[in-house]
């Protein structure tokens, strides 16, 4: 039992729960923006989903947000060391040049709402998600393209996301980014397969 759990209710962030709600901010400038004033607008051009989780006792009150949206791994485009892990966790690796994902276009929690483990719980919940077997499509991986900076990093390591390029150098020679450019993001995936026996799926 968490916090989301017990307290709050799961909805999709629509412009009407935005219209409503109270200001909601996660202490990052580009997060904010984006969940305001950004996050209708993508979903209204099928770019990608916001969803958010509502406090049951003041339903204006948006604890959590993030976004998420059609993604794949793409074997061409990984170091060959990477390339390898990848395709020995996955059968009949022959048959697939790229593996299906969803990528965390976005995520915050409500600054007011720090220290209560918000952050991982919401996590868990979206892994779940995506192996419910309820779940309309096949997904393997989850991305996400993770602020360089050392709060998000360390969150997305602490919830088991390995990085696709092992340094940065790697990454900007992969992604065509000049090597003296500044790596804003870092390209950082999740394996749902490890949680298969958690979950009591047969693979």
């Amino acid at each position: 039992m968490g916090f989301l759990e017990d307290n709050c209710t799961f909805s999709p962030l629509t412009g009407d729960v935005l219209l409503t709600a109270n200001h909601f901010s996660c202490g990052h400038p580009d997060l904010d923006d984006f969940f305001l004033n950004d996050s209708v607008k993508y979903s209204k051009q099928y770019l990608g989903k916001s969803y958010c989780f509502l406090l049951d006792n003041d339903p204006k009150e948006i604890i959590c947000a993030f976004t998420v949206s059609n993604d794949s791994i793409r074997v061409g485009t990984l170091p060959k060391k990477t390339r390898n892990k990848v395709n020995r966790r996955i059968p009949y690796v022959k048959q697939y040049n790229s593996y299906p994902a969803v990528l965390i276009g976005r995520l915050g929690v409500n600054k007011a709402y720090r220290g209560k483990k918000i952050g991982c719980e919401l996590m868990d919940f979206i892994k779940a998600w995506f192996i419910d077997e309820n779940n309309k499509t096949g997904c393997r991986f989850i991305l996400v393209d993770a602020y360089n900076e050392e709060e998000p990093l360390k969150y997305y390591n602490k919830n088991s996301f390995l990085f696709l390029y092992e340094t940065e150098d790697e990454e900007r020679e992969f992604r065509n980014i000049d090597k003296d450019e500044r790596l804003h993001t870092r390209l950082m995936s999740f394996d749902l397969i490890v949680l298969a026996p958690k979950y009591d799926l047969k693979v």
